[in-house]
């Protein structure tokens, strides 16, 4: 029989067994997501904390700047071309992602709806493509552009068009096969009754096939957005000229040199840069989960 003495300390054991279970079934799941979240913050809040920092150094950068001011905003563009850069890469990615996300719906649909020869072939060769970056091949891209820009200089180098015509070189490949999964879910049925009606490939996939794979559509286009918005290397190559740089290739010069003069100015245009692909993933975010799910449930 227990007594009144031993009552608060049986009270006292029953808590600790009772958090102590608590924290193995679940408290260890809320510790390591909050070590996560401060992980992934503490890069932001360092460029955060660059950005406003008045020095504009990184040896003098501190995770909370004293006499915090907006000076390295106002240098970017005062001293750096920042203006044509950020115009030169929303023009290009919004391009480039556009063309290629019909160009990949068009193969996709013919891959997936219709049987022709050398539709295997053609799919396998897609896939074996992708295996093989494109940067293999600048030295031929250089030689061939060289001459393009002596015959026709409007899509030569230092030309956003020539650059965006070098990646619709790349247009088809992974998002095709990521489209064609997902026309494969829809039922065909859909297409010979409106075939039946008399309507035309063409009618069947711009009226009927595309408002169904909007998800997919979504996806592919945040994807194609933001490779072309981050893309170096080719970009590099292609564009010398201070105002037809893209944003990557500028803001790169910033920090080739002697990193730690530009830093603050960095700092700054980094946070600019992350402002329409963080407006794009919001605007497509509802489309995201279901697209990328869905396409995967038949190959």
């Amino acid at each position: 029989m227990t007594t009144h003495a031993e009552a608060p300390v049986a009270n006292r054991n029953a808590t600790g067994r009772s958090r102590g279970r608590w924290f193995t079934q679940v408290g260890w799941r809320h510790l390591v997501g909050a070590l996560a979240v401060a992980f992934s913050l503490f890069p932001i809040l360092f460029v955060i904390s660059a950005a406003l920092n008045p020095l504009g150094t990184l040896s003098s950068t501190e995770l909370l700047p004293t006499g915090a001011s907006f000076e390295n905003f106002a240098n970017l563009f005062s001293e750096t071309a920042f203006a044509h850069w950020f115009l030169n890469s929303l023009l290009l990615a919004g391009v480039a992602s556009f063309a290629s996300i019909f160009l990949s719906a068009l193969a996709a649909y013919a891959f997936s709806r219709m049987r022709f020869a050398g539709r295997r072939v053609g799919l396998l060769t897609l896939l074996l493509i992708q295996m093989f970056p494109q940067f293999l091949a600048i030295v031929a891209i250089f030689l061939i552009f060289t001459t393009v820009t002596d015959l026709w200089p409007s899509i030569g180098f230092n030309t956003p068009w020539g650059l965006f015509l070098l990646y619709m070189g790349g247009a088809l490949g992974a998002n095709t096969w990521l489209m064609k999964g997902f026309f494969d879910t829809l039922p065909k049925e859909l297409d010979e009754s409106a075939t039946m009606d008399g309507a035309s490939h063409a009618q069947v996939f711009f009226r009927i096939m595309l408002p169904l794979v909007a998800p997919i559509l979504a996806v592919t286009g945040l994807l194609a957005f933001i490779g072309s918005i981050n893309e170096f290397i080719l970009a590099n190559v292609f564009l010398t000229n201070t105002n037809s740089k893209t944003l990557a290739v500028g803001m790169f010069g910033l920090v080739a040199g002697e990193r730690n003069n530009n830093f603050g100015i960095f700092a700054a245009g980094t946070l600019l840069t992350a402002i329409p692909t963080v407006l794009v993933f919001q605007l497509l975010q509802r489309y995201i989960v279901s697209g990328l799910t869905s396409g995967a449930v038949k190959g």
